[in-house]
């Protein structure tokens, strides 16, 4: 005797060896012995053979037809054997009667489980819709089975093209366009990225990265709603002072300005004014809300994406020529030694008497000329006028800077040019990525640069311990220590910044280009009018929670900016070596294989490097440049010269991740699906130490 029963779900057969009052002990076709449930026991019969029945009811199940089947199926409960006599013959087979279970068991749709080879037919109602649903999943599997094809033979369908940096980066699993994608790559054994391009979905390498960009954190577009800035309502007081401010020449969001009194008395004050959108734009406001969701401005060669309309930053910019809202910290130092005896904050109106432009006169500007030992001959009257102040300010940055060393504890290493890039020929309103790069140099420590560098610092310090003593909370970076690994973080506490050697540092003053300093400007601006009770006054308070919330935003915000951002000048720097017909280059060893070209803002994986110490100093001869990818490699051809020391150490706030400037496109795609290989992470900019 053999019996056919259902094992959670699926149909075995076996030899019935022993029979209890609610099990049975059956002995497979492959030999092993199972204890099944009688009511698990479906039909005993004697022939044909197992094995025999199986196969004979599968190819019988195949040609019935489930319209046939549903009509002829009893309309009240039924049983498998029910239905065989119906649809075959009254005298249904042993066969017959397994292919009608194994028909009944394989159509859900049509035919609804009751029990232990048990059913009832669906509603009518329900099995159109089911039926439809399964035609529906038919016609998109066919289209993606199309698609897939055309990806394959190198044509990409406009319905992927138009989600590619969804697919990409934040796919949607379950979409068809995903899968078309996933699918081509496996049958093709081609990563996905490699599969689209070469399928032409990437028409330009720029605005692929530029789209993708926005994608991910512009997807409403970058326009800004129609708003006005706020009149500031204070009465505030006109300073007794001409400042001056130093700025790119592209800097439209002018948020500081310097001024000094006193000069040649013995006692100097150094103003540092700020501009003051904090004084008009309330928490919470139209405006607000737009600054919070941006939380920073976004730099890019040629390009920039504000944190706040134009209209607005022009309102508060410190523009020449105006008495401008701010928020300025004066700190008064003894002449001769530099050594502070006081501080305060006002709120007013400055006169701006000029907008210096670094990039205009760091030729200019030199040591020597503030020395005394240059020329005046060529310099324009009123930057003359300002030297007294500007060789005070270079020599008060100088006194500054050498204080933060000794707290931290080793000087400050600007061995490295910061990089500028200026594009000819941009037509629109931003570039198209074909331009002409010019990429230029500024030495970091220059005057101009170290004089902003130094009272930036200093007034994110002094504010920073204020706000402390009035017990009012603020956004803070500190650094733990100088080790490696010891990462800046932000914080609402006053502690410690290792890496700049202050005992606190808070961003104040930036309010038109980062939000965490507009925050930072109205807590700073409760103490101005409230002193020791500003902790009632001021907009958050201790353990507020959307203090941390604007914390965790900006943190993820400003990482992913500053990734782009290098993202861009990694790629238009790959622009310069091809436009300039560069082969070769000398660069130093960094790390590992990684080498930094000595005369570019690169750093690329090479071969050849094995056995060379870190600093070695070696002629590379450049590999295929991918403007996707953002990937180049080398060879290392030649050793020029013996090791240096402290190559490749970071200046500044935060260490530079080298291997990720180094670093391809990564794609959010699970490539594994695809037979592909994982990139790693975008490039990642250090966070400058002052401003």
């Amino acid at each position: 005797m053999h019996i056919l029963f259902d094992e959670a779900g699926k149909l075995l057969t076996g030899r019935l060896l022993s029979e209890a009052e609610s099990s049975l002990q059956v002995e497979l076709e492959s030999g092993k012995r199972v204890k099944v449930k009688s009511a698990n026991a479906l039909l005993r019969f004697e022939k044909p053979a197992p094995s025999q029945l199986m196969a004979a009811a599968t190819e019988l199940c195949g040609s019935m037809e489930l319209e046939l089947a549903y009509e002829f199926a009893p309309e009240d409960e039924f049983g498998f054997a029910d239905l065989a006599r119906e649809y075959f013959s009254d005298h249904a087979s042993t066969t017959e009667q397994v292919a009608a279970l194994m028909c009944l068991q394989g159509a859900p749709h049509y035919f609804r489980r009751a029990g232990k080879g048990r059913y009832k037919k669906a509603p009518a109602d329900i099995l159109a819709q089911a039926l439809a649903a399964i035609e529906k999943k038919k016609q998109v599997q066919a289209q993606i089975e199309a698609w897939a094809a055309e990806l394959g033979s190198g044509v990409c369908p406009e319905p992927v093209r138009q989600q590619l940096y969804k697919i990409l980066f934040k796919p949607d699993k379950n979409a068809p366009e995903y899968k078309a994608v996933v699918e081509a790559a496996r049958h093709t054994h081609t990563a996905p990225l490699t599969l689209l391009q070469n399928a032409g979905a990437i028409r330009s390498a720029y605005q692929f990265h530029w789209q993708r960009f926005l994608f991910d954190q512009f997807p409403k577009g970058t326009g800004f709603p129609a708003l006005q800035a706020p009149v500031i309502a204070d009465e505030l007081p006109l300073a007794p002072v001409q400042a001056f401010s130093i700025d790119d020449s592209q800097t439209t969001e002018i948020d500081d300005a310097l001024s000094l009194q006193g000069l040649g008395s013995g006692t100097v004050t150094l103003g540092i004014h700020i501009a003051a959108p904090g004084l008009a734009i309330a928490p919470d406001s139209a405006i607000d809300q737009v600054a919070r969701t941006r939380l920073s401005t976004v730099y890019m060669p040629g390009h920039k994406i504000t944190m706040l309309p134009d209209e607005v930053v022009q309102a508060y910019t410190l523009m020449a020529g105006r008495d401008c809202p701010a928020v300025s910290l004066y700190v008064t130092f003894e002449e001769a030694t530099l050594a502070v005896t006081s501080s305060r904050t006002a709120l007013e109106r400055v006169p701006i008497a000029i907008n210096l432009r670094h990039d205009q006169l760091d030729a200019v500007i030199t040591q020597a000329w503030l020395g005394g030992q240059a020329s005046e001959s060529e310099v324009a009257p009123d930057i003359a006028a300002l030297q007294p102040s500007l060789a005070f300010l270079f020599r008060l940055a100088l006194h500054l800077k050498a204080q933060r060393e000794v707290v931290r504890g080793k000087p400050e290493n600007f061995n490295r040019p910061d990089y500028t890039f200026r594009l000819e020929g941009v037509s629109g309103e931003e570039p198209q990525g074909d331009e002409r790069v010019l990429i230029g140099t500024r030495q970091r420590g220059a005057p101009l640069d170290l004089m902003v560098a130094e009272a930036m610092i200093l007034a994110n310090s002094t504010w920073g311990n204020w706000l402390a003593e009035c017990g009012v909370p603020g956004i803070y970076r500190s650094q733990a220590s100088l080790q490696p690994g010891v990462k800046v973080r932000m914080g609402t506490k006053a502690q410690p910044h290792a890496g700049i050697g202050v005992k606190s540092y808070a961003w104040s003053t930036s309010p038109l280009r980062r939000y965490v300093d507009m925050v930072n400007q109205w807590q700073i601006i409760a103490c101005a009018r409230h002193g020791k009770t500003a902790a009632l006054a001021a907009p958050f308070k201790p353990k507020d929670a959307n203090l941390f919330s604007v914390i965790s935003a900006f943190d993820a915000a400003y990482t992913a900016y500053n990734g782009f951002q290098n993202g861009m000048e990694r790629y238009w720097t790959l622009q310069h070596v091809k436009q300039q017909g560069i082969t070769e280059l000398t660069a130093t060893l960094i790390k590992d294989n990684l080498v930094r070209a000595d005369t570019l803002p690169l750093v690329l994986p090479v071969l050849g490097s094995d056995g060379l110490p870190r600093g070695a100093h070696v002629r590379v001869k450049l590999g295929e440049i991918d403007d996707i990818t953002l990937d180049i490699h080398g060879t290392v051809t030649e050793r020029l010269d013996l090791p240096v020391d402290d190559v490749g150490e970071a200046s500044g706030d935060e260490g530079e991740d080298d291997e990720a400037l180094a670093a391809p496109l990564a794609l959010a795609i699970d490539v594994n699906e695809a037979d592909g290989e994982s990139a790693a992470q975008p490039p990642q900019t250090p966070d400058p130490a002052g401003d």
